[in-house]
């Protein structure tokens, strides 16, 4: 069962999780999240084993309960410059400058994170599987994500983002071999098959 706390439940305490970071195509999104130190929610536990119809469902419920949330991105062109770590962080960053209440803690999926200035922070491995803040940023960062990646795909068809999202899946691979890269690529990443940039 997920955590609903790190420490001390007077202590406000943001999750912080991104998604799209392994992918070829769009931006790294990243979330931050305060919920009520009481907030709990079943199918919260297991978020990894979640429908893309129950993600919707919850980030309704998140969005609705949280004392507040932010959501960000980075652009592919910022990818490019900074390298994806650093633009994720900086995703983490925009996000947590955007939420409407200052938290006094930071907990972060992952084990690294530039420091936010002056508010502490903790970097939990698989946090996301640990705690319902965590658990809350990383599918408000992942829906954000998932949408903007199905509006791509109105105007990109050809590379299936409606449903591999720009993640690196065969029929994407194809896809990039056949039509060569779109300005939606990151031409930083090492794809491991030639690509042809667009004319």
């Amino acid at each position: 069962m997920l955590r609903v706390r790190y420490g001390d439940p007077i202590i406000l305490e943001a999750g912080c999780d991104e998604a799209g970071r392994g992918c070829l195509a769009g931006p790294v999104t990243a979330a931050a999240v305060i919920l009520p130190p009481d907030f709990e929610h079943p199918m919260l536990n297991d978020s990894k084993q979640l429908s893309a119809k129950q993600r919707e469902q919850l980030r309704d419920i998140i969005v609705d309960k949280a004392l507040a949330w932010a959501v960000a991105h980075v652009s592919v062109e910022e990818i490019d410059r900074i390298n994806i770590l650093n633009a994720s962080f900086l995703a983490m960053h925009r996000a947590i400058k955007n939420l409407q209440i200052r938290p006094e803690l930071l907990l972060i999926d992952g084990n690294r994170f530039t420091p936010f200035a002056g508010i502490a922070h903790h970097c939990i491995v698989h946090g996301d599987a640990q705690y319902m803040s965590i658990a809350a940023a990383s599918i408000l960062a992942k829906t954000e994500r998932d949408r903007l990646m199905a509006d791509l795909h109105e105007q990109y068809p050809h590379y299936h983002w409606n449903t591999n999202k720009g993640y690196p899946t065969e029929a994407h691979r194809q896809a990039i071999m056949q039509n060569g890269l779109t300005e939606h690529h990151r031409k930083s990443f090492n794809t491991g098959i030639q690509l042809r940039l667009p004319l």
